[in-house]
């Protein structure tokens, strides 16, 4: 390599002086738009660190001549969609379930706000998809034991079902039939086999006793036929929805032992507009009437 500047006989423009096996570098200036932008960018960096917080420090850094904070920045956000929504809040903690269902904008916010709390909730017994479990009832389906309607499922959720700790609670007793000797095995048996019957699970039941057990024992809350009857929480014995099972193994623990599950009342532990959208959401489900 030799550092000889000569000018290039192709080119006519000088060469750096640099010289690699007869190979000349030639010293071509940059185009001056190119210059211009690259000045421009190191003017714009210095007013930008002087403008906003941009230079590190020991314990900090540089806060700009105008102040400014990506974080109050945020915190305004924050405040500002807060304000939005509380005025929403207050609209549905004062309008009744009616009106909130038949208010497009009061109906989105409160669906979303129940779908929330739901997952913070209920997921636990219902399921993530409200799907239920065994002994929890699903909220998709149209077989409610206390009532489907808005104000039903508000009732029940925020004074829950068999909850002691509040007087309004929903509350009925199915007896325990053989635990407590009021029937015998082979009646529990005979009982069992005309209620699978109702549900269409066995063959109709064409002998007496197992209709005049149940006439004289079941009759009085889930109706003649097996229909159920919502007034006592009494659910219907004559389709395929059961909330414990339908084989006769659990029929007939249901019987022996009853079934009297508890649900918590919410008012305890939400607030009004909670509740209410916690009874929009799950009314909105597809199973509500």
């Amino acid at each position: 390599m030799t550092n000889s500047n000569e000018i290039d006989e192709i080119s006519g423009t000088n060469t750096t002086g640099h010289e690699w096996d007869g190979i000349r570098e030639l010293d071509t200036p940059m185009p001056r738009w190119w210059l211009y932008t690259f000045y421009i960018t190191i003017i714009w960096a210095i007013g930008y660190s002087i403008l906003y917080p941009a230079i590190p420090l020991l314990s900090g850094n540089t806060k700009g001549t105008l102040g400014y904070s990506s974080r109050g920045e945020l915190a305004d956000s924050i405040t500002a969609a807060q304000q939005g929504q509380s005025q929403l809040r207050a609209k549905i903690t004062a309008s009744s379930l009616q009106d909130i269902k038949a208010d497009p904008q009061l109906f989105s916010y409160a669906k979303a706000g129940g779908q929330a709390a739901f997952k913070v909730n209920c997921v636990q017994c219902h399921g993530s998809g409200a799907e239920g479990a065994k002994g929890n009832p699903n909220l998709n389906d149209d077989d409610w034991l206390w009532g489907g309607s808005l104000d039903a499922i508000y009732q029940t959720i925020s004074h829950g079902i068999r909850f002691e700790q509040d007087d309004d609670t929903r509350t009925s007793e199915m007896p325990a039939f053989g635990r407590d000797e009021m029937l015998e095995p082979a009646q529990i048996d005979q009982l069992t086999t005309f209620v699978m019957s109702l549900a269409g699970k066995e063959q109709q039941d064409t002998s007496s006793t197992g209709a005049k057990l149940f006439k004289d024992n079941c009759a009085s809350c889930h109706g003649d036929k097996g229909a159920g009857n919502r007034d006592f929480g009494a659910p219907s014995l004559a389709d395929q929805i059961w909330l414990y099972g339908a084989d006769k193994a659990t029929i007939v623990q249901s019987i022996h032992n009853s079934r009297n599950g508890v649900m918590p009342a919410w008012s305890h532990r939400l607030d009004e507009l909670t509740i209410k959208q916690l009874a929009i959401y799950v009314h909105s489900l597809g199973g509500g009437e």
